[in-house]
Order: structure tokens, then sequence, then C-alpha cells
């Protein structure tokens, strides 16, 4: 074949009409999946590039959504926002069930961050002018106000996790109470009776979530009281929250950590105070993220699936983009208790 291929190519080696081409790559629904499939595979032998600029005017689509992870708050610790992001494996997870999920369907995600009011409206333009056909929303604070202002601007999105305040806007989510109960059970069934928690921030609905779950939990085994620190789900956090703990309840013999990297922030502090893990202290995590394998000794830790939470908010933002009229709704994802060698 010489020269640029081109639709007409793409038919003769699938065996269909031009026309079908043109409806398997402007993603129009009614042709068959083994259809589309030869069609997919025509376009890969040939070498076939659509035209991107023809087919936006046809669907009126870009091809692209926004993965925008948002809070209201900016740099923490003098880190820079972007710092964070990519310095915890929970949003590459996220990022990488995303993109499994949308490229196979040639829809590529665009990598936005909305910390600021100014970046927010950065966000609200782009999305606006139509650069991208919707949003996957990760929001990192309770306060953040960019689900409510997605909303009233009529545009499709999902987000991540349950909006802190009542919003009409679909989201996937994980029972965080009920993983909180797991890791509560695990300890008591250890024989742990003086147990500690490091939580993530207050104002984090999902923190909070794990939190009550895990006192709720506790409270049915008879213990009451649970002594507790606020973390920022970073590894330094739960280093210095593990300190304080043991500065001020230094019989502990059980740890619930918010996330992974606060666990491991905790398993470096008892290190440092000559506590072996799991003989004196046992210590679980909550992600089951790469930072629970990274340690030493490796983490029991309550797993979420973020792949695949990931993968459904990219599925239900497509449902979204594909019909102006889907019904707002939610997902809820169950957790797993992962056993390793910290509990």
């Amino acid at each position: 074949m010489q020269g640029t291929p081109t639709l007409e190519d793409v038919a003769r080696v699938a065996g269909v009409s031009r026309a079908t081409v043109s409806r398997v790559i402007n993603g129009i629904r009614n042709v068959a999946p083994d259809i589309q499939e030869t069609v997919q595979q025509a376009i890969a032998t040939t070498g076939y590039v659509p035209n991107r600029a023809a087919r936006s005017l046809v669907t009126r689509r870009t091809g692209s959504v926004a993965l925008v992870v948002s809070g209201a708050g900016g740099d923490v610790g003098g880190e820079p926002f972007e710092s964070q992001v990519f310095a915890d494996p929970f949003f590459g997870r996220v990022a990488g069930g995303a993109v499994a999920f949308l490229r196979p369907r040639g829809i590529h995600p665009v990598l936005m961050f909305a910390e600021t009011a100014h970046a927010r409206d950065q966000v609200i333009g782009y999305l606006r002018q139509g650069s991208a056909d919707g949003a996957l929303l990760v929001s990192t604070h309770g306060e953040d106000p960019l689900p409510r202002l997605i909303v009233e601007a009529g545009l499709p999105a999902v987000l991540w996790a349950r909006p802190a305040r009542p919003t009409p806007i679909s989201y996937v989510d994980l029972s965080h109470r009920a993983g909180a109960e797991l890791a509560a059970d695990r300890l008591v069934a250890r024989g742990c009776r003086r147990v500690a928690t490091i939580s993530g921030p207050f104002d984090v609905r999902a923190s909070q979530d794990r939190l009550s779950g895990f006192q709720d939990a506790m409270a049915r085994y008879g213990h009451p009281y649970i002594p507790g620190v606020e973390g920022n789900f970073t590894h330094d956090s739960g280093e210095a929250g593990m300190h304080r703990l043991l500065a001020e309840h230094p019989d502990i013999d059980g740890v619930f950590a918010a996330n992974d990297l606060m666990a491991q922030g905790a398993l470096l502090a008892l290190r440092e105070h000559g506590r072996a893990v799991p003989d004196d202290v046992a210590v679980i995590g909550f992600d089951d993220s790469s930072a629970a394998t990274a340690c030493r000794p490796q983490l029991t830790t309550v797993r979420q699936p973020m792949e695949d939470m990931a993968g459904e908010m990219a599925r239900l933002l497509l449902a979204h983009i594909e019909d102006p009229d889907f019904q707002v709704t939610s997902v809820i994802f169950p957790p797993a208790l992962v056993v390793r060698q910290s509990a």
C-alpha cells in the first residue's frame, strides 16, 4: 500500500463499506461489536490515522477527557501541590485505571490540577470551550468547590468519592467504614488490647468514615476509647503521628493508619523506638498501594480496588457524554483485607 492510508483502504482490508468504517471511527453505536473489532484491526494494519478535526465536526467531541486532581488547599508544608500528587501512589493507580479503560476506546485523558480558585476557573473554561468532553474529578479536600461548579456549569463529570456536600454528581466510592472494621477485626484477632489510630485529614469524608468505622468496631469489642492523631496522608505525618502516640501512650500494641504512606511512616518511628513489628506493635494500613510492599515488614492493609474504581468512573463518564439525560448514579465498591507481615 503506497501513500497515506485512506478510509477506502481500511474498508477494503476489513471487507466492509466505507460508511461502516466511518461509523466505527466516529463512535456511532449501531455497529456490531465483531465488525467494530474487524475495522479496528484494519485500521492498525493499514496505519490509517483519522482526521481528528473532521471527526470533531461530525461528533462534536474531542476524543479526550480531563483527569482533574482538585483541592481547596494548595501547597502543604511548603511542598507544591503537584509534588504531593506525584509522590502519592494512590494517584498513579487511579490514573492507570482510567487510562486502561479509555485508551482501547480511542479516548485519552488530559491531566489538570485545580488547587486554587484561578486553577479551578481554568478547568471550567477548558471544559466549557469544548477542549475535553468531560471530567474525571479526584477531589482531595472536603471544602473543594469544584464539584459544585462543574455541576452548575452543566458539564459531564464523575467524582472519585462521595461529595462532602449534597451535589447531584455521579460518583464512585469505597465502603470506608467496612474497611476500617476489617482492620479492627484483625487487630483484635491478634490479641491487641491497647490500640491507637493515625487518621487522615478530618475535613476529608473518607478519613471521617475510616475513623468512625474503626472507633465503632473497637467499641463493639469493648474498647470505648481509641487514642488518635490526625495525619495528612503523607509518610512524614505518619511518622510524626506515631512518635506522638508513643510519647503519650507508650504501651500501644496495635495501630491502624488511614493510608499506607502513613503506616509506612509509623513503621519507621516504631523502628526508631526499638519496637518490633508485629511482635510489639501490629500495624495495619489502608489502600493496598505500592507503599504496602515497599517497606519492611510488608504491610497488612485494607485494599480498595483503585484501578477498577477508576475504570468505573470512566465508564460512567462516557455514559454521561453519550447521553446528557443519563441519570446521576453512584457505585460503591467493597474493601478487602490483605494480610502480610505487619499484623
